[in-house]
């Protein structure tokens, strides 16, 4: 699953998130009121958990993870054209699998970026009532990576549910690789590798 691994280390930059309360609860260092202020302190509190040692950083990502990210909307868009095809039970073990499998793919990729700033350029209004944040990612000594995040509101609080990195959809590039694995090994597989990656 290259593409999809190339891809979420694009995401890891978007559920990609540093503030020194690396202990506290997410929900306090997160803004979800303001686009704009959500990415900006979401990227900052995922970077500070990226500095911490794996177990720890870890456990903090999987709390931003259930708190700031899309999943369960995620994750059924993902595999959007084998609902249809798939049993109760199948779809049961591939929701259980998805947060940990993404707890696990975005760790090991954010690792790479604890040393990069996330600066927020501007917001606008996407369809459905969501919001389209674009940011500048900068590493030191690299050209800066434009990133889109594109945000849905759940339950009032903004959540991600997308992001576009240097012109890569990361949805589109998880689906596709997703069918890829499925129309080559079928949809349990599919779920064995999330399972064996988390």
């Amino acid at each position: 699953m290259t593409k999809f691994r190339t891809a979420f280390a694009a995401l890891a930059l978007t559920t990609s998130f540093a503030t020194p309360a690396l202990f506290a609860p997410a929900a306090a260092a997160v803004d979800t009121s303001d686009p704009q202020r959500f990415v900006q302190t979401l990227t900052t509190d995922a970077f500070a958990a990226a500095n911490a040692d794996k177990g720890t950083a870890k456990a903090k990502f999987r709390a931003l993870l259930a708190q700031n990210v899309a999943v369960d909307e995620m994750g059924t868009r993902l595999i959007r054209r084998w609902v249809s095809t798939i049993t109760p039970a199948q779809l049961a073990a591939y929701k259980s699998a998805l947060p940990t499998y993404l707890v696990g793919t975005y760790s090991d990729n954010l690792l790479n970026y604890a040393d990069a700033r996330v600066k927020v350029v501007s917001a606008s209004p996407a369809p459905g009532g969501g919001a389209n944040v674009v940011t500048t990612i900068q590493k030191p000594g690299r050209q800066p990576v434009r990133a889109t995040w594109t945000l849905m509101q759940v339950n009032g609080a903004w959540k991600v549910a997308n992001i576009t990195v240097a012109g890569i959809n990361v949805a589109m590039a998880q689906a596709a690789d997703f069918d890829s694995v499925i129309q080559r090994q079928g949809f349990d597989a599919l779920v064995r590798i999330m399972k064996s990656r988390g």
